[in-house]
């Protein structure tokens, strides 16, 4: 749903507004993400929600609009560069349309785990890909993370490449993963998150590429029953701020709102931590799950073919070594 068709008295009901009792004519900041309420990316906003007013000793605050309320994330980018939509928790996928470079954190079995893809984001590449955001107009503020990806199946587990010949996989439209996805042979197919319950109970989807937390808070699990535990990518977010937002910003509001989303950032990532393994029990109380042991073996074409896709962006390949380097 656009910005346009929703109304701006609907917008204003349906945001999370945290009240301060300061100055009374507190500027307020908007920001939209895709995630459900009970997503971890939405807490992150709600936390941010909740503790800039103090850090600006009531100058700032910030109403949070979840769920695609604002649109798609393609749509929220095009508000903030129309200056409609001050700031974004956005998935890196998306995000990486405008800084190519941040394809890097979906190098294929790059990360064994969540943990691993969170210390990451302390590299020094992974702050030159938010730098690249300033081409586009947008103020990269830092990275907070989803979990490990894993592929989720209507009726039979993907426990080899062959069980994906031709099917309809659910993918967020990014070449990164669409070069995987394609590679692997199914049939990579963008959906809105919020219309992918729909398809998969219809049969429009045969699978889905997704996170845990994501699984659980739409509960995908009532219409797909087969859930295989790959770990072939994390999910980050980034936060980005309209650069027209951020240059109206004192420079104390700057450090103070820097300060608080730093915070909230890593709060969320450590949460993450923790839900993986509370998401994984629900899941395995109510589904079938497959853990699959030689992945990186078993799309080893499809890896190759994402990182012959980055030879472009040096700075994928700066990423990858920092990475190696980090975890020896």
């Amino acid at each position: 749903m656009s910005f346009q068709k929703f109304g701006l008295k609907a917008l204003l009901a349906s945001a999370t507004i945290i009240a301060v009792p300061f100055a009374a004519e507190a500027r307020e900041l908007r920001m939209g993400l895709i995630t459900p309420p009970s997503h971890v990316w939405t807490k992150v906003a709600e936390r941010m929600a909740e503790k800039l007013p103090e850090a600006t000793e009531g100058e700032l605050t910030l109403a949070i609009f979840p769920a695609g309320q604002l649109g798609t994330e393609q749509e929220m980018f095009q508000q903030m560069s129309a200056g409609l939509l001050d700031a974004g928790l956005m998935t890196a996928a998306i995000t990486s349309l405008r800084a190519p470079s941040l394809q890097g954190w979906f190098t294929p079995y790059l990360f064994p785990d969540v943990s691993a893809a969170i210390d990451a984001a302390d590299t020094p590449a992974a702050g030159q890909m938010l730098d690249e955001l300033n081409r586009a107009g947008l103020h990269g503020m830092g990275y907070t993370f989803a979990g490990m990806r894993h592929i989720l199946m209507r009726d039979e587990p993907a426990t080899d490449v062959a069980a994906l010949q031709n099917k309809k996989i659910r993918i967020v439209p990014f070449p990164a993963m669409k070069v995987w996805w394609q590679a692997v042979g199914a049939v990579p197919t963008p959906v809105n998150l919020t219309e992918v319950y729909q398809a998969l109970q219809t049969g429009l989807l045969d699978g889905v590429d997704i996170d845990l937390d994501a699984l659980v808070g739409l509960k995908f699990q009532e219409v797909a029953h087969d859930l295989t535990l790959t770990s072939h990518m994390p999910f980050p977010a980034v936060m980005v701020v309209s650069d027209m937002t951020w240059a109206t910003l004192t420079e104390d509001e700057q450090i103070a709102f820097q300060d608080v989303v730093d915070e909230a950032l890593a709060w969320g990532s450590q949460k993450q931590i923790e839900a993986e393994a509370g998401n994984l029990a629900t899941l395995e109380s109510e589904m079938d799950v497959t853990r699959l042991t030689d992945g990186k073996e078993a799309f080893a074409t499809a890896n190759e073919a994402v990182d012959a896709s980055f030879a472009a962006y040096p700075l994928i390949g700066a990423f990858q070594a920092q990475v190696a380097e980090q975890a020896q």
